[in-house]
């Protein structure tokens, strides 16, 4: 019994940790503007992409809805009391939110 309670607290602890949340956290948005450049403008590349974005100046808005699977990811870390984990995700956020300002505003 204490053997599996030790490997229990030990994967507990190593899915616990700011840099699991902070990669989370960077990775969920991207693979959602991934998929929203597949689902609604397949036809062009990835640098057309984001070009046809900033020429109907709507890449902020993007941004800012591809942030939305972080929020779900968020509340799954803390239904499972992950709250570290939740640091990072937030972290990560806060960079994409500073991200989106700069897109919105300087360019």
């Amino acid at each position: 019994y204490n053997k599996i309670m030790s490997e229990y607290i030990h994967i507990r602890s190593k899915l616990n940790s700011i840099k699991l949340g902070f990669i989370i956290g960077m990775i969920l948005p991207f693979v959602a503007i991934l998929f929203f450049q597949f689902a609604n403008f397949s036809q062009y590349g990835f640098f057309g992409f984001y070009a046809k974005l900033h020429e109907l100046h709507i890449f902020s808005s993007i941004i800012s809805l591809c942030v939305i699977p972080n929020l779900l990811v968020f509340f799954l870390f803390i239904w499972k009391s992950y709250y570290i984990t939740c640091r990072g995700i937030i972290l990560a956020t806060i960079i994409y939110a500073v991200i989106m300002m700069i897109f919105k505003f300087a360019l």
